[in-house]
């Protein structure tokens, strides 16, 4: 810990990020779970891109924003578990103010842009069976494009603004963050400079960067659901549902956690439980993901199976 000199923005230069530290003889069991975790996120999620992207049939719009999200959910669990595992495997917790910042604008960049995401597919979703007769017209390549450029660019101007902010707090005391990445409440727990204009910066971006997506999100799956409840025939509505039952499984796990996370009150009772569901929204999440479109969309398995069918041929008698 630096001594403190008058003008500095930071009296520390480093931040432990406690973690799972109260479990320590769990630490090896979950150094393995979490490296099982990364490993398959990542294969499942690249794996996923490389189909949207080679396969023909899956030149669509709904598999041009999976694409995206696979994308970013190999970035998004890469900010946050290579660090965790690292700490695990030497037992370092701690990480320095800088990277702290850095891994939290990351961090925030990401999510914010998962919900744009999430409310583009979900959009994509409403108009393929609330207004078939448009969809062609109005979710073209063009239009595809411009919605996941403003998804990641809104990410990534989103927090830009709040990290800026955050960096300019003065942290004194305790420099132990009650977590296991660099979030945003844990971080502004610790300073012992005003907080107010960052606490409120935090409030009017999420307002403006994630209740829209949210709300659209919200409101499109209110359309989907009244409009399948609308068809006559029970084979007709369960083919509709099955077109959009991975995304709405995958908005429910993500938006449920998170709700969950920051908007029940921080209390000593439900910090721990608080820890427990940002597992499910940053490390779950990414790893569900592929998970869900591939074992519940007909087009993925059909065209994973073909992929898999020409690297190991198989051979019938």
């Amino acid at each position: 810990m630096a001594d403190t000199e008058e003008g500095n923005q930071t009296s520390i230069t480093e931040f432990i990020l406690l973690g799972f530290g109260n479990l320590p003889e769990l630490q090896t069991l979950l150094f393995l779970l979490f490296l099982v975790i990364y490993i398959v996120t990542i294969v499942g999620n690249i794996l996923i891109l490389a189909l949207v992207v080679s396969v023909q049939n899956l030149h669509t719009p709904m598999y041009f924003f999976l694409g995206n999200l696979s994308c970013l959910e190999i970035c998004y669990t890469s900010v946050i578990l290579p660090r965790l595992l690292s700490s695990f495997l030497t037992g370092n917790k701690t990480i320095s103010v800088t990277a702290c910042f850095v891994q939290f604008y990351f961090f925030g960049c990401l999510a914010t842009t998962e919900c744009f995401l999430l409310s583009a597919m979900s959009y994509d979703r409403y108009l393929a069976i609330c207004k078939p007769l448009y969809y062609t017209t109005h979710m073209n390549d063009r239009f595809c494009l411009q919605l996941a450029i403003g998804s990641w660019v809104s990410g990534s101007l989103a927090i830009a603004t709040l990290t800026v902010l955050l960096s300019q707090l003065t942290f004194c005391d305790s420099n132990g963050i009650d977590h296991f990445f660099c979030d945003f409440t844990p971080i502004v727990k610790l300073a012992c400079s005003d907080t107010h204009l960052v606490e409120a910066t935090a409030f009017i971006s999420s307002s403006i960067f994630t209740l829209p997506p949210f709300t659209l999100t919200l409101a499109s799956y209110i359309h989907i659901i009244a409009a399948i409840l609308r068809i006559p025939s029970t084979t007709g509505r369960q083919k509709a549902f099955s077109t959009c039952s991975s995304h709405l499984s995958a908005v429910t796990i993500y938006y449920g956690s998170i709700i969950i996370v920051y908007m029940f009150p921080d209390t000593n009772r439900l910090r721990s439980l608080n820890k427990v569901f940002s597992v499910f929204y940053t490390i779950l999440t990414p790893l569900v993901n592929p998970l869900i479109y591939s074992l519940r969309n007909n087009a993925v398995k059909e065209a994973l199976w073909k992929a898999l069918s020409k690297l190991v041929p198989v051979t019938r008698i």
